[in-house]
């Protein structure tokens, strides 16, 4: 009864949010103080992940030359480069700490098939910042360093550059996945996503609820391939 009552409120704060970010704070404080999610452990859906070879699966898909790969949170370029080289796809590689692309961009040079985006893909135009922690870089830490980035809106790039499929997408934006998930749910370009790879990150508020959220809608369009509780997870289009 309790966790009925918390999902309640939150979707009654989550509708005041269109008119005011105030009321949905309230509501979700409300929720919290009726009834805490617990969230997964961590250390033992890392460890299944490793058990069950899930750093294998993330590289186990049916794609080929004529694919479209998204990777989005580029960091130093290894799971492109890994995946180029098992299927010789177009791979659109987007990291939005400068020095990082910058990087990928000279170890690519020299591969046409591999694109280096300087910022990354969001429900909005607009300019953040991001705290410094080489692979763990978020908008969602603070940090004694802290670093300009871009985002630019997915629906006006896919439109822009002309994307109608995207065979594979793998998200490890280190808590800017809730956003751009929704923002993709909302405007119905999951759709043309056949794979979608995603690290869900637990330090974002509400990681819990906005996962099992996402989740939920996620599985009128997809089925889950494997799914280990904020490490990775797959999720490809029902055919």
């Amino acid at each position: 009864m309790k966790k009925k009552l918390y999902y309640l409120l939150l979707n009654i704060g989550s509708l005041l949010a269109k008119c005011g970010q105030k009321g949905n704070n309230a509501f979700h404080k409300i929720a919290k103080l009726i009834h805490t999610p617990i969230l997964p452990d961590l250390d033992l859906s890392l460890k299944r992940f490793y058990e069950e070879r899930g750093d294998e699966m993330r590289y186990n898909y049916a794609l080929n030359e004529k694919s479209l790969v998204f990777d989005l949170g580029g960091y130093e370029g290894q799971w492109s480069s890994e995946i180029y080289c098992r299927y010789r796809s177009k791979i659109y590689v987007f990291e939005v700490y400068k020095p990082f692309a910058q990087a990928m961009e000279r170890r690519f040079l020299y591969n046409p098939d591999i694109s280096i985006f300087e910022f990354g893909l969001s429900n909005e135009n607009t300019f953040a910042k991001i705290s410094l922690d080489e692979s763990g870089s978020s908008m969602h830490k603070e940090a004694a360093l802290m670093a300009d980035i871009e985002l630019v809106n997915a629906a006006e790039f896919m439109k822009k550059h002309n994307i109608e499929f995207i065979d594979l997408m793998k998200l490890n934006i280190e808590g800017a996945e809730y956003d751009l998930l929704d923002y993709l749910i909302e405007t119905g370009y999951h759709k043309i996503i056949k794979n979608l790879q995603i690290q869900f990150h637990s330090f974002v508020p509400d990681a819990l609820e906005r996962m099992t959220k996402i989740r939920k809608e996620l599985s009128t369009t997809h089925v889950v391939t494997y799914q280990f509780n904020f490490v990775w997870e797959n999720w490809e289009r029902i055919q």
